[in-house]
């Protein structure tokens, strides 16, 4: 998945408003007037190592301190980028899916010690002897917010809605499992009663696969094979994320989504577990600065940030010597991307000499300095039985070879290239000019820096309208198909431009594959090809999780390698919950919110 935020497409769906629950009117309005400026110097700063380092940190920030009051949050978390879409149809950003996941359940969800599937809607399923069918059994007591049943019928219509090629989801090839999912989706069959997933009644969903696929539990849990409600899709369209209430099927309900401002959950007591859930209101926070980030949380703003990017670099040193600064293995990798559609790029000895000019050591120990792992492949270290082929190093003289060979001497004869990087982090930046320094050096190659608005750069990158830029991928689930399966020709995600028949086939075979160790074979070969022989991306180290939080107070948070932590579980010790505060008590903390929050149950005549 895609980090920071999601892909902009030309698509229905990718609403960024929510109507506020309370007063029916629109929370994609600008910041109230009636708002107060506070200028903060943490407390906590004086007893920081370094501080006097930290000059961000006396720094103005700016906190909304609203007329309009309401309960304050059990938990405050620092999100990352602000959201394009909720729809799990339609999203294809972290800071997207994490909201999301916890608006809308799946067969199975994510264990929270350890992102392992555990049932979710289904409460069991039955898989046949060759691996190729799973009858999935859902729960009775599953409904929606709003009080109607989630029936195996709603699972029939979220997944064909994915696939659907008016849908035009980016994610729509994480159903290709199916039988005849991909065929359906590329409109070249028009039953919908042919793809492999029928409702046999209420709760009981039958799933026909292609090939057996051994991750298919996990992909279950992913936010795209997430239950949406047809009857809100159908009534209101484009719009249904922006009719009140919006009918979740998950621990948590929407209240308001104010842009950059907030997005304010709370426990959904209809969640057919929702004795587990643990923080009755949490805030959501957008935020695209790293020192702002710091800042909320140094200041008691926020609780948890748990977006990697906003850790700032030049103080990592100092912040992982905390022992509120947690860093674990991830399952994701920093890259570039080549645009093989213009040259001198549609030439792989070009690709690949820009590839072999970088030191990838220089750029983690001089600029990311947290614990990242130089890439030798593209897929990371950490997954089961799989072992990473070896791509290009670090040859600065094999580069200018290749380079000479392809007709560019000492560079001459290549025009002024732009590489593209986006804006949220300064971490992109500082990487894009020590490449420029690289490739100006090694290969004699003068690179231009473009830096976009988050939006802008995603719609540049989908329009392949660069010749360089910066990307990185999350896995989905615990398998080296998340990784590699995107550069086929056909999937959304491919973002190059590069089409391979033989890479193509390689990734079919393998998922048709029934013995794991040719499986894991055949998926190698395809790297190869990938990062070694073609080499349309050149990646760049694997990433470190980093995330923010006090252990003494906030609890059910566990590291693991999706970096995937439902809110359901996590809690804050030193807070009275909103779940288990009486509708009479009033707040005594300070007030977090700029909106009034109905404290109810969920209703339809809200």
């Amino acid at each position: 998945m895609k980090t920071s935020a999601s892909a902009l497409r030309e698509k229905p769906g990718a609403l960024r408003r929510f109507w506020n629950a309370e007063h029916g009117t629109c929370n994609a309005e600008p910041m109230p007037t009636g708002c107060r400026t506070f200028f903060l110097v943490p407390r906590s700063a004086r007893r920081m190592p370094g501080c006097l380092a930290f000059p961000f940190l006396a720094a103005v920030l700016l906190l909304a301190g609203c007329a309009r009051s309401g309960p304050t949050a059990d938990l405050v978390i620092i999100n990352g980028a602000e959201p394009e879409s909720l729809d799990p149809g339609l999203l294809t950003g972290q800071a997207d899916g994490r909201v999301a996941l916890e608006l809308f359940e799946g067969l199975t969800r994510y264990d929270p010690t350890n992102a392992a599937p555990i049932p979710g809607l289904a409460e069991s399923w039955d898989i046949s002897p060759d691996g190729r069918v799973y009858t999935f059994h859902l729960r009775p007591n599953a409904v929606w917010s709003t009080g109607e049943p989630i029936t195996a019928r709603d699972f029939v219509y979220s997944w064909l809605r994915v696939l659907n090629p008016g849908t035009a989801s980016e994610y729509a090839g994480v159903l290709f499992y199916l039988k005849n999912g991909e065929e359906y989706c590329s409109g070249n069959l028009k039953d919908a009663s042919q793809v492999g997933v029928k409702a046999m009644d209420d709760h009981t969903l039958r799933v026909e696969l292609k090939n057996p696929t051994p991750f298919f539990l996990d992909l279950c849990a992913y936010v795209t094979l997430r239950v949406v409600p047809r009857q809100a899709i159908e009534k209101y369209g484009d719009r249904w994320l922006m009719t009140r209430p919006v009918p979740c099927s998950g621990a948590y309900e929407l209240v308001a989504w104010r842009v950059n401002d907030r997005i304010r959950l709370r426990k959904n007591p209809r969640y057919w577990d929702a004795k587990h859930t643990r923080s009755g209101i949490v805030d959501l926070l957008p935020c695209a600065s790293a020192n702002t980030a710091l800042n909320l949380y140094e200041t008691g703003a926020a609780d948890v940030v748990w977006d990697k990017n906003l850790v700032p670099g030049e103080l990592l040193d100092i912040l992982l010597k905390r022992s509120d600064f947690h860093s674990f293995s991830y399952l994701g990798t920093y890259f570039i991307r080549f645009n093989v559609t213009r040259k001198p790029f549609d030439d792989a000895r070009v690709r690949k000499a820009f590839a072999l000019a970088i030191d990838k050591k220089r750029i983690v120990e001089k600029i990311t300095k947290g614990g990242e792992q130089i890439a030798s492949g593209y897929t990371p270290r950490g997954i089961p039985g799989y072992d990473t082929p070896e791509g290009l190093g670090y040859e600065p003289e094999t580069a200018r070879k290749l380079l000479a060979a392809a007709g560019f001497p000492g560079g001459e004869g290549i025009p002024l290239v732009q590489y593209l990087c986006d804006t949220t982090s300064r971490l992109h930046e500082q990487i894009a000019v020590e490449l420029q320094d690289m490739w100006q050096v090694e290969l004699g190659v003068h690179v231009e820096i473009r830096k976009l608005e988050w939006k802008t750069y995603l719609r540049a990158q989908g329009d392949l309208d660069y010749d360089l830029c910066r990307s990185s991928w999350i896995g989905d689930y615990i398998d080296a198909n998340t990784f590699l399966d995107m550069f086929m020709s056909n999937n959304g995600n491919n973002r190059t431009g590069w089409k391979n028949p033989r890479y193509d086939g390689l990734i079919r075979e393998a998922n048709a594959q029934l013995d794991r160790l040719k499986r894991i074979s055949l998926l190698r070969q395809a790297e190869t090809v990938l990062v070694r022989e073609e080499a349309p991306i050149a990646p760049l180290y694997y990433y470190a999780g980093l995330m923010d939080y006090r252990d003494s107070e906030i609890k059910g948070i566990f590291p693991n390698v999706l970096d995937v932590h439902p809110i359901q579980a996590i809690y804050k010790m030193s807070a009275k919950s909103n779940a288990q505060r009486s509708k009479s008590e009033m707040p005594t903390a300070r007030q977090r919110t700029g909106f009034s929050v109905h404290n109810g149950p969920p209703t339809t005549d809200r």
